[in-house]
């Protein structure tokens, strides 16, 4: 195999939460300012922390409404999804013997009562989460908290997310990052960008 460890981003990458992440938002903001937002107006939010995408909005009461928002999110979890493939693609790179891991912007108590629930989850070794590192995407640190848990070596891993921090942050922590086209639908530019799930096995061929 060509990398003996490959990382993914949740959101955008594993599962399809772009409906639930973008509403719960439009709610959050109305719920704690009065003011009606247009979902098109919250994509930026997609892929980046929380914490961040409330101090962008102006939100004055931060750490409430993130709390606010990850109870809408847990209400909308029904209309999330692992997009089409991606569990036989995990599952294969399993059996092959690679090391799976995460890396997400989410908090470990979200990851624990949404993608922990889900059986794909048996499949991850090593998971890093938002509370896991004082610093977040896009700075390195949560890849090289994988790198610094797993004992991988930069030139054994590549990152797959959909957004512009996942790409900042592989390339800040020196690792290959392949951009989930899947996911990002078109908002971010990469130099290697996977069009499928089933493209990740072709790029792990020696």
């Amino acid at each position: 195999m060509r990398y003996q460890h490959i990382v993914f981003d949740i959101d955008g990458t594993l599962v399809d939460t772009e409906y639930a992440v973008l509403h719960s938002l439009q709610k959050t903001i109305h719920v704690t300012t009065g003011l009606h937002v247009g979902t098109e107006q919250l994509t930026f939010s997609l892929g980046i922390p929380g914490e961040e995408a409330l101090q962008q909005l102006g939100i004055p009461d931060v750490p409430y409404a993130l709390k606010i928002w990850i109870q809408y999110l847990q209400e909308l979890s029904h209309t999330t999804c692992l997009f089409d493939g991606i569990e036989q693609v995990v599952e294969t790179l399993r059996d092959t013997g690679c090391h799976l891991g995460i890396v997400t912007s989410q908090l470990r108590s979200h990851f624990e009562s949404d993608f922990g629930k889900r059986p794909i989850r048996r499949c991850f070794e090593t998971v890093v989460c938002a509370d896991d590192t004082e610093k977040h995407k896009p700075d390195p640190e949560p890849l090289l908290h994988y790198m610094a848990q797993t004992g991988a070596s930069e030139d054994q891993v590549l990152y797959i997310g959909d957004s512009n921090y996942d790409m900042m942050c592989a390339q800040s922590a020196h690792v290959d990052f392949a951009l989930a086209g899947w996911g990002s639908r078109g908002r971010v530019n990469a130099p290697c960008t996977l069009q499928t799930p089933a493209d990740i096995l072709e790029k792990n061929l020696p």
